[in-house]
């Protein structure tokens, strides 16, 4: 029978940037000098933390492989040297086969070597994973002795897989399971990875630690959302969403328990005064969705060096959100509004605009696009809907100027619904360099600025979006008193036809058996089946629900099939 201890272990929940193996580096030794004065004795860190999670086709390139493997031999030599080599680490890199494919690997980090390495057997190829693509599968589990626990490892998809390391860890009776995971945020997910660990930790009968990312990486963000929970399910600790820190935690656990491959160091277990780690508050939804825009905002803009950000801000509710989601990721001094009436707008759309801007503290300055549109009809001789999205181009080609000519990041500003239908108009207000609300369904854009107007008011600040945005009937104000109305269905119903058929995938049997009326269902499916070229030429924006445009959803521009 194995005897019982205790083991201290740190996970390190952060924030890497692909390709930055210098900057990821420093961030792994940051946190192991930290673990170690912290009395750790392995530190587990989140998948691919060296080179960034996703990789992508940066996988295939045999330089970039070459360059993570000299990182990690490097960075083991490195975490010796500064004092802290006998402290574990398990260190997430990209490895390769010894005929040059690439893996997903665990480096286990001890005085200067690299002792052994673990390699992801279940490679997920669904929703935004195309693993298989890029990655070559383990075969084979690692346990390893540290202060006489032996401790499994798995990575990411491995526990959400039946069978494979997780059957093999509870054959072999291990004291301990570490999960370093690039897990991205969608809404509510964290209850769905609870019961995962949960499950997970009962059928191994040990404690198990899920180690998670934080940060945004193109379109998808990482919430962190880091877990320990004991042998029976209970939850242990649970780290905070959406930010960065290293938890540090004592573990009851078996010892000698199992048959390890590698021994790293078998003294007795010694008995800590045990930390006292705390179980985060859960954020609400909306907290969580906004929490999850403004991270994947702001490193967007970050890690990709723009020193600002200029949006359109039309006294419509969509700009509205994106400019207060943009203060808050990055500072209102380095957001940019502008107004570009044209002889449609209406007197409240720039009254709005300029409430909004005054309430955020946002640079804004006004350019009357009348002029140009005239000048320009009168040249193509134009009218109709091409007069109309005439006018949505000049405004597009006024901001990619600016941007051209003071180096801001343009902010679309269309959301999820008009996306669908193809209410928008291609390089008209469909220009720019990222779309934070693309993934935010119309009824959800409003339900968030409200939330975001509620949350000042509770901390004593100035709501930033004025109530008329958030009040009025929509309108692309390019025609005498337009409404979205005229050309789509109350977003009520919009809504909720799109989410069945594409958050849900139901098809246009499915809409029809929740009752929607045959027609607005035909026109809704109609409309999104015939927008698809132009949602592959929208900016990438922060996923956020479980069925997100463009990789999560991958259909062909030529198509002849129909729903109806």
């Amino acid at each position: 029978m194995s005897q019982s201890g205790q083991i201290r272990v740190a996970l390190a929940q952060i924030n890497p940037i692909v390709g930055d193996l210098k900057k990821n580096a420093d961030l792994v030794s940051k946190h192991a000098f930290d673990a170690a004065n912290a009395g750790a004795v392995i530190v587990v860190y989140p998948e691919m933390i060296l080179t960034g999670y996703p990789v992508e086709d940066l996988a295939n390139r045999a330089s970039f492989r070459e360059a993570s493997i000299a990182a990690v031999s490097e960075l083991a030599t490195r975490i010796n040297n500064e004092g802290n080599g006998d402290l574990t680490l398990l260190v997430g890199y990209l490895g390769q086969t010894q005929a040059g494919k690439p893996q997903n690997c665990v480096a286990v980090i001890y005085r200067g070597e690299i002792v052994a390495t673990y390699i992801k057997h279940h490679l997920p190829n669904y929703g935004v994973f195309d693993e298989y693509r890029n990655f070559t599968p383990g075969a084979h589990s690692l346990v390893i002795r540290v202060c006489g626990v032996d401790i499994g490892l798995a990575i990411c998809e491995d526990i959400w897989q039946s069978g494979g390391p997780v059957a093999e860890l509870a054959k072999r009776n291990i004291g301990l399971m570490l999960v370093p995971n690039g897990s991205p945020f969608e809404i509510n997910k964290f209850d769905a990875r609870l019961a995962l660990v949960q499950q997970r930790a009962i059928e191994i009968g040990a404690p198990l630690a899920y180690v998670n990312m934080t940060g945004g990486a193109d379109d998808l963000v990482f919430d962190g959302d880091t877990i320990v929970v004991g042998s029976g399910g209970e939850v242990i600790a649970r780290a905070p969403q959406f930010e960065e820190g290293l938890m540090v935690i004592d573990l009851d656990v078996r010892i000698s328990s199992s048959d390890p491959d590698l021994i790293i160091s078998n003294p007795p277990i010694l008995k800590y005064d045990k930390i006292k780690t705390g179980v985060a508050r859960r954020l609400g939804e909306n907290d969580e969705i906004w929490q999850g825009l403004v991270l994947g905002l702001r490193d967007y803009v970050e890690k990709n060096n723009f020193k600002s950000v200029l949006l359109g801000v039309s006294g419509g509710i969509d700009s509205a959100l994106v400019a207060a989601l943009a203060a808050d990721a990055i500072g209102a001094d380095r957001v940019f509004g502008v107004a570009l009436p044209s002889k449609y707008s209406s007197d409240h759309s720039l009254s709005d605009a300029k409430e909004l801007a005054s309430n955020i503290g946002l640079n804004y300055r006004i350019i009357e696009i009348t002029p140009m549109v005239a000048n320009l009809i009168e040249n193509l001789r134009v009218d109709g809907l091409a007069e109309e999205n005439l006018q949505a181009r000049v405004r597009g080609l006024t901001l990619m100027a600016l941007s051209n000519q003071e180096g801001h990041l343009v902010l679309a500003t269309g959301n999820k619904s008009e996306l669908a239908v193809g209410y928008s108009t291609l390089y008209g207000d469909a220009v720019g360099g990222f779309a934070p609300i693309k993934d935010l369904y119309k009824t959800q854009v409003w339900q968030l600025a409200t939330w975001r107007n509620e949350l000042a008011m509770l901390q004593g600040q100035t709501p930033p979006i004025p109530e008329s945005s958030i009040k009025k009937e929509p309108s692309a104000e390019l025609a005498p008193n337009q409404k979205d109305s005229d050309s789509l269905p109350e977003y009520k119903l919009l809504d909720q036809i799109l989410s069945i058929y594409i958050d849900e995938d139901g098809g246009r049997p499915a809409a029809l058996a929740a009752g929607f009326d045959p027609l607005l269902v035909d026109k809704v499916v109609g409309l999104v089946d015939r927008a698809e070229y132009k949602r592959r030429q929208y900016p990438p924006g922060t996923k956020i629900s479980s069925r997100a445009f463009g990789k999560d959803r991958r259909l062909p521009i030529t198509s002849h099939w129909r729903e109806s």
